[in-house]
């Protein structure tokens, strides 16, 4: 029977880049999926001050506060119809926020490259 010192290693040298792939991609899920979700918490919230006849400026505020987890520089806000006098009684506003991302995965993140996060929320003015 031969010598099996070096097995160990070897097979330890082949699993290690399929385990750290799985684990930046577990990151990598979890960082996408929190962005998901603070967009789209924002926007429900922007649209909720929307219907009930909020300026702009308040509308904005009001994502700039529930995305305080991102970065406001990336982040992009379109209030349709923009302007309070704009929105009347039983018509819709649209809050649409856009983020974009990119992924740690380094295999990933060069095949598949950033990719923006949107979100549109839709309701009915009171």
């Amino acid at each position: 029977m031969k010598s099996q010192k070096g097995q160990t290693l070897v097979e330890t040298a082949l699993i290690i880049p399929i385990l750290l792939m799985i684990l930046f991609g577990i990151t990598d899920f979890g960082r996408i999926f929190h962005v998901y979700l603070t967009l789209d918490h924002a926007g429900r919230e922007a649209a909720r001050v929307a219907t009930v006849g909020a300026d702009d400026s308040i509308i904005k505020l009001k994502i700039k506060d529930a995305t305080s987890g991102l970065d406001q520089d990336k982040l992009t806000i379109s209030i349709t119809p923009e302007g309070k006098v704009n929105r009347l009684s039983g018509s819709d506003v649209a809050i649409e926020l856009t983020y974009p991302v990119d992924f740690l995965t380094p295999i990933i993140g060069q095949i598949i490259g950033p990719f923006d996060l949107e979100d549109t929320t839709v309701m009915r003015v009171e």
